[in-house]
This record gives structure tokens, sequence and C-alpha cells, in this order.
């Protein structure tokens, strides 16, 4: 009974299907909440774990369960209703068939895909056009589909859709207009087992996709460049330090933005046009503004549109300042490879907020980054002790504090700030926000309230 599930439960009993919503909890809320669906003729189960007799035993008509994001898609339950011939999809799926014939532009990777999603989704309105933003940004596809479907003016011409490792691998049917892979570093390896099962997870993707638009300042990405057939490669940096192999069709040279067509370079834009600090936002722009190309846009409208942007929640934000110190918000950077390239991205010296859930991961280059760029750190949440032994371990020597949440960290940067004369203060967790928030928005927004009060 999340936002995902309950998006998908009211879409496909929109469609004219039986829908019935299993939910492990049981609270007042939750009896509130299937009370109001009941009306809507969505039975609810509350107090329902996953239970592969329960589920069959809801009927003999039973065509397909429907899986949250957050359940593993080789649980055992699954697999058994595989074998009696259940279809198991995602949550995604029934927001993709819903949505034919509008063409998807799907954004996806370990890092930077929150920035492209709302990227793309800006050059499209800001050209005219009417594109509806969803998935792993705060609505669900199936939410956006469903509203749309409902409205005076019909289904979108374009989905821009953020898609999750989680999301990817159980929408096998998913195939969009578009497919934008930003970034590949470990992660979410507790649930995926290794890195290159979680690297096949998001090619999928973009195998299904009938553009595909990749990232060739990215290492991991760049070292496998030969095994595409075809593909669109981007760079931050100039077409001759690419890997051999690598022709761009977007890359950065003399302070524009160059596009390749055919033998002839067009220059397409100045490469200052987005505001966002550091080279990542440079990669970033010019993923989306790739998709742009392919949704019709031309290089001064997109040039207008960049400048205009806003920025993006909870991904680099400044919030205020505050005694001429700056407070920025990146709460997106639930792991240390999003808080390294943050550390970069920033001039320092910084204070840097840093804890929660802890992941799996590669520490030494975000230590690297913090020795450089950090005069303090505030360690909070469940990783404050790990993260201490971690930073002594690789050779962080600047202050070190531990503290129960942000209600105190948050103080003790500012005042760590005037004292040895930082010029911003960083909240970049490098971890989940699971043990203390319900995501990664809820903790930023907190961050921001605790921001304002000082």
């Amino acid at each position: 009974m999340g936002r995902s599930g309950i998006g998908a439960a009211r879409l496909l009993q929109s469609l004219g299907e039986r829908v019935v919503l299993l939910e492990r909890r049981a609270t007042e809320e939750l009896e509130r909440q299937a009370t109001d669906l009941g009306r809507q003729g969505i039975h609810v189960l509350l107090n329902q774990g996953l239970d592969a007799d329960a589920i069959l035993a809801l009927g003999p008509d039973l065509k397909r369960v429907v899986v949250s994001p957050g359940i593993r898609w080789d649980h055992p339950v699954f697999e058994t209703l595989r074998a009696r011939g259940i279809t198991v999809q995602g949550e995604v799926e029934p927001a993709w068939h819903a949505s034919r014939p509008v063409p998807w532009i799907g954004i996806t990777g370990t890092n930077g895909k929150t920035t492209v999603t709302h990227l793309v989704h800006h050059l499209l309105q800001s050209a005219g056009r009417d594109a509806a933003m969803a998935g792993n940004v705060g609505r669900s596809a199936a939410e956006t589909v469903l509203e749309r479907r409902h409205d005076d003016q019909g289904l979108p011409d374009w989905l821009v859709v953020e898609l999750s490792s989680y999301q990817i691998e159980a929408c096998e049917a998913v195939a969009p207009r578009v497919g934008i892979w930003t970034t590949l570093t470990p992660d979410h390896l507790e649930r995926h087992g290794t890195l290159d099962h979680y690297r096949s997870i998001k090619r999928r993707l973009l195998e299904r996709s009938a553009v595909r638009v990749l990232n060739a300042d990215d290492p991991d990405l760049s070292s496998r460049a030969t095994s595409w057939d075809r593909a669109l490669w981007v760079t931050a940096g100039p077409w001759r330090e690419l890997a051999p192999g690598i022709a761009p069709a977007l890359w950065i040279e003399a302070g524009r933005v160059w596009h390749a067509q055919g033998d002839d370079r067009c220059d397409l834009m100045a490469a200052d046009a987005l505001a966002m600090p550091g080279s990542h936002n440079r990669q970033n722009m010019l993923l989306a503004v790739a998709a742009g190309l392919e949704a019709g846009l031309d290089g001064p409208s997109m040039e207008a549109a960049l400048r205009r942007f806003p920025g993006v929640p909870h991904r680099l934000e400044h919030i205020r300042t505050w005694q001429q110190v700056r407070f920025f918000n990146d709460s997106k950077a639930t792991n240390y490879d999003a808080a390294e390239v943050a550390l970069k991205a920033l001039d320092g010296p910084l204070v840097v907020l840093a804890g929660g859930q802890a992941k799996i991961g590669e520490v030494q280059p975000w230590v690297r980054a913090l020795r450089h760029s950090a005069r303090a750190v505030v360690l909070f949440g469940d990783a404050q002790k790990t993260f201490r032994g971690l930073l002594r371990e690789h050779g962080y020597n600047g202050r070190t504090e531990t503290c129960g949440g942000l209600e105190q960290a948050v103080p003790l940067a500012a005042q760590l700030a005037c004292e040895l004369g930082c010029s911003a203060v960083l909240l970049s967790p490098a971890c989940a926000s699971f043990d203390q928030y319900p995501d990664f928005e809820a903790r930023g927004e907190h961050f921001r309230q605790l921001v304002e009060k000082l």
C-alpha cells in the first residue's frame, strides 16, 4: 500500500480488472485507506504477508501478481507463482501498457538519473511539448497514467520516466523510444548480489530502447563501448580525449556544445547554459540535450530553457546562506559515489553531514574527497560508528563528530563552519535514509526545515 502499489491497483481497476491489494501491515491509517479503496471497488487485505498459498486462494481466475519494487524479484513466492503459470510483473508494466502509444524516455543509472529526468522534462515542457514526468521521482508511472487517462487533455505527447534497477528487472515489456544510461558504479549489491548482475539489469532497458544514449565519461560504460552495436555517446570533454572506438554525438570544446550530424559538426549551444555546479552536471546536461534532439528540439531553444532551469530538489540544492555559510541539501546522495561527486562539485572548505543506513560500496574515493574538501564531518544515524571507523582507517584527520540525528547535526555543523572558516555545509549522506526516514526526500525536507530555523 505504498504510492506505487495503490497507483497500480487504481489504474488496473479503472481498466476493468478485478483487483485485490495485499498489505502486510495494519494500522489505523491503513484501515482508513483500505475503506477508501473499497469504495472504489478495490478489495484490500491487511495483515497479509507474502504467502503463495494465500495468493493462490484468491481464486482460480487469478491472472497476474503486480509487485512493489521494494520486494525482491527472485522471492521464492514469485517462483512458486510463475511455476503455476501466473504472470508476475512490476508496478511499472501496467503503466506502460495503459499508456500505449505514448513514447517513453526512460532514464536509468546509479547516479545522475534524477537530475537528467528533471532536465529532459524541463526541456520538453519549455518547448511547448506536453510531457509528464514519473517513475522513481515521487509520482509513480501508474499514478501519472491514470490521472492523464481521466484528464480532458488525454495522454501526454511524451512520458519521461526515471527507472531504478528494482523497477527495470520487473518490467520486461517496457521499451522506451529513448533510453538514457547516466552512470554505473556499485550500488544495491545487498539485493542484486554482484556488479555484473546489477549492470545487466540496467543494460536490459537500453537494449529494448529504440535510441540508446550513454555517458562516455563514465569509466564502466566507456570500457564496454565495443559491446554496443549502436549507441549515441555524449562527453563533457573534447572529442579527442575519448577512448578509441567512441565517436560522440555530443561533446564540449572551446566553451561550446557540438553535435555530430553525419560527417558535419554543428555548434549547438553554449556549454555554460546550465548553472548547476560540477562536471557531472555538464554530463547530465548533454544526456538531456541528446533526448531533446531526438524529440525534435533545436539548440537555441534548449539553451534558453537550460538557463531557466531551477535545479533539482535534494540534489546539490542550495537552501540558504547563513552568516556567510552556504547550506546545500544533497540528500539524494545515497551511496559513496554520489557523495564523492558532490564533494568534487563544490568549492571548499566544507563541513559535511553523512550518515543513515550504510550500503556496500567502495569507500576510499569518498574518504579521499573528504580529506581534500572537508575540514569537519558530522556523522549521524545508524552508520555513525561504522563511518567513524572507516574515516579513521582511511586517513581522514579533520574534525569528526557524532550525533543521533539531524536535529543535533545541523546546529553543530553550523557552529563548526564558523569555527573552522568553512564556506559551506553539505548534507551528502552516502547512505540510504531508511534508518530514520521513509525516503531521501523526507530526510532532505527535514534538513531544509532545520537550516531555515538557524
